[in-house]
């Protein structure tokens, strides 16, 4: 025969642990919700849903952090305390300044004529491209193109199937 005292033992033993199943399915069923609403209904990607999530988190973080430092509650790790060393800021912008001259170079060759070779690949390029937009979406194309950099041979017959 249960006792008050066994029941009472039995709901704080699930409290502490052991009714893991009920929240694990709560929070499957929300993040279900969430992605069906968000892909289906609304007709938007998963790449979308997932940049929703991600802007949503670190807004949260950041209101976290400023009323904690409000509040003058201590935590381990502040968000809004986290930096780059100098060097590391350098070369971001050195990487992203190089990349950005380095197109246009290229790109002001192309555009003036004198380099016709050079000025016919990048028309054939821009018009594939073009092509592949309008098939594909972008995603698709930069999986296709990072993979076939990594080992070209064994997926192409894979990108020739399903077109």
């Amino acid at each position: 025969m249960m006792t008050d005292r066994d029941s009472i033992s039995n709901i704080k033993g699930r409290l502490e642990g052991g009714g893991g199943e009920i929240g694990k399915a709560l929070i499957g069923l929300v993040s279900g919700t969430l992605v069906y609403y968000h892909c289906a209904y609304r007709n938007s990607s998963l790449f979308s849903l997932m940049s929703d999530v991600l802007i949503v988190l670190l807004c949260s973080l950041a209101i976290l952090g400023l009323l904690f430092r409000q509040l003058n509650i201590s935590v381990p790790v502040d968000p809004l305390e986290w930096q780059i060393s100098q060097d590391t800021a350098n070369s971001i912008v050195a990487w992203f300044a190089n990349t950005i001259g380095a197109a246009e170079s290229v790109l002001r060759v192309a555009a003036t004529g004198h380099d016709k070779r050079l000025f016919f690949k990048v028309i054939v390029c821009l018009y594939i491209l073009s092509s592949l937009g309008r098939l594909v979406s972008g995603v698709t194309i930069a999986y296709a193109g990072n993979a076939c950099s990594k080992d070209p041979i064994p997926l192409l017959p894979t990108i020739l199937s399903s077109g």
